[in-house]
């Protein structure tokens, strides 16, 4: 259990030999704010906080022979007591410590059970956990395997279409190969906007109406993603290995004809969703979510793609400003940072979203998980692919294309955005605020020192202007 220290008093010792073990005591009144009746002597305080200063709390529970004082947040945010701009001189020699609103009231229903001890010490942070390396990797990881997944299932289209023309056309014919039809979204500059306002509309109703029955419906909602993407890297992964385990059917009511391998894995992929379900509250429960999750955005980046730079720039500059907004600006507006609450899952009793990738703080004292959204891989990984396709087309090389430095540009704000939680003591980053200049930032200024910014801006008009003219030739 995880709290704040307050700017005064004395400060909890960093090693757990030298903790402060006593037992905890409800005091009487709870907010603490007048001569207390319950006796503290050699006894930790738990007082809620309200109705009085933090230094007027510990003063009257250090005069009563309190080692210690726990103040309850009345709210799940844990604020920093600091003395107030009147008092001139404090002899407040006990640490005061505030814990989150249910954490307190945790501890309040074990003291109406029985006695508690409580064990006090603030353990040092390490600068790097193995966790951040493992989420950084992940991440960088997830939008390499989307940007060649394309080419690697395309090749195999191609194969089979070739095979299948070749065998039917006669020798006279010449053989002209074409393109796989692919299921392609292309963002415009319109749904750019549009999908950046829908976000930030729902992302105000999680905050005001997140319930237990709607955390389930998003449960539903991401196993489905999940599944489908899952189902559609294991038959990609399968068919290339293995031609002829795909042309085996089975017939399926109100369906119709069906690969056997893809309904077999089709059954794998439900089973390890509910698996995961029933599970998800185990430790090891991380693992599944991030399985379905990477899968669902690697089929995610296959359907959705932006057509040039500046689509591109129109859809990460509304992303940025929108992190940056419902970070750090929304808290003057809702009093709290809307994002952080929802990631949370505050309103929903402390369940958060399933909609981010998380790995455990392994050498960290403190626990807790490393976590990234969704959004901080998808939006900068739409970019990235489309530089992918760019250098695909105009056959450049890594070094003289852009993919190898719009994919090492996000690996670089991925840096500074855990840099940024670092100095920042752990308050959450809008992590675009450091991807988009890393990667949307960097593109266009290496662009434009390649004078090639006016072909990357109006990429994907000239080539579908002059695919259409070539079709009706």
């Amino acid at each position: 259990m995880g709290g704040l220290s307050a700017r005064f008093g004395s400060l909890l010792p960093p090693d757990l030999e030298e903790s402060l073990k006593f037992p905890l005591v409800l005091t009487d009144p709870e907010n603490s704010c007048s001569n207390v009746s319950t006796k503290l002597v050699g006894s930790i305080a738990l007082s809620f906080r309200g109705d009085c200063d933090f230094t007027r709390k510990a003063e009257i529970v250090q005069s009563a022979g309190s080692v210690a004082l726990l103040v309850v947040n009345d709210e799940e945010d844990l604020f920093e007591m600091v003395c107030p701009s009147n008092h001139t001189y404090l002899n407040i020699s006990i640490p005061v410590v505030m814990v989150t609103k249910s954490a307190g009231s945790t501890l309040k229903a074990m003291l109406a059970a029985g006695q508690v001890e409580v064990l006090l010490y603030s353990p040092k942070r390490p600068i790097l956990d193995v966790s951040v390396v493992f989420l950084w990797m992940m991440a960088i990881g997830t939008i390499i395997c989307a940007s060649i997944w394309s080419e690697f299932s395309s090749s195999q289209s191609d194969d089979e279409r070739y095979k299948e023309l070749s065998s039917k056309e006669s020798a006279t014919v010449a053989f002209v190969k074409e393109e796989p039809k692919e299921e392609i979204l292309d963002i415009s500059v319109k749904g750019a906007i549009f999908f950046v306002i829908m976000a930030s509309v729902f992302l105000v109703l999680l905050y005001f109406f997140m319930a237990s029955w709607v955390f389930w419906v998003l449960i539903v909602l991401f196993c489905i993603g999940g599944v489908e993407g899952m189902h559609s890297c294991i038959v990609g992964l399968i068919s290339r290995k293995c031609k002829s385990c795909c042309q085996k059917t089975m017939h399926m009511p109100l369906i119709g004809d069906i690969p056997i391998v893809s309904f077999i894995v089709l059954l794998f992929c439900l089973a390890f969703a509910i698996f995961w379900v029933i599970n998800q509250k185990a430790s090891w429960a991380w693992i599944g979510q991030d399985i379905l999750g990477i899968c669902m955005m690697i089929a995610v980046l296959q359907v959705a793609r932006l057509p040039n730079i500046m689509v591109a720039t129109v859809l990460l500059c509304c992303a940025f400003f929108y992190d940056i907004f419902w970070v750090f600006l929304s808290p003057v507006f809702f009093k709290e940072s809307v994002m952080i609450a929802v990631a949370r899952g505050d309103n929903s009793g402390g369940v958060s979203i399933p909609m981010l990738l998380r790995v455990p703080r392994v050498f960290d004292p403190w626990g807790g998980y490393n976590m990234i959204g969704f959004g901080d891989i998808l939006f900068p990984g739409l970019l990235v692919l489309l530089l992918y396709r760019f250098d695909k087309e105009n056959k450049r090389s890594l070094l003289k294309g852009y993919y190898l430095w719009g994919t090492a540009g996000y690996g670089v704000g991925l840096c500074l955005t855990y840099l940024g939680l670092y100095f920042m003591n752990g308050q959450g980053q809008p992590a675009l605020l450091y991807l988009v200049p890393c990667t949307l930032g960097l593109s266009i200024v290496l662009a434009s020192l390649r004078g090639e910014l006016r072909v990357l801006w109006h990429y994907g008009r000239e080539s579908s202007s002059s695919d259409d003219a070539a079709r009706s030739v």
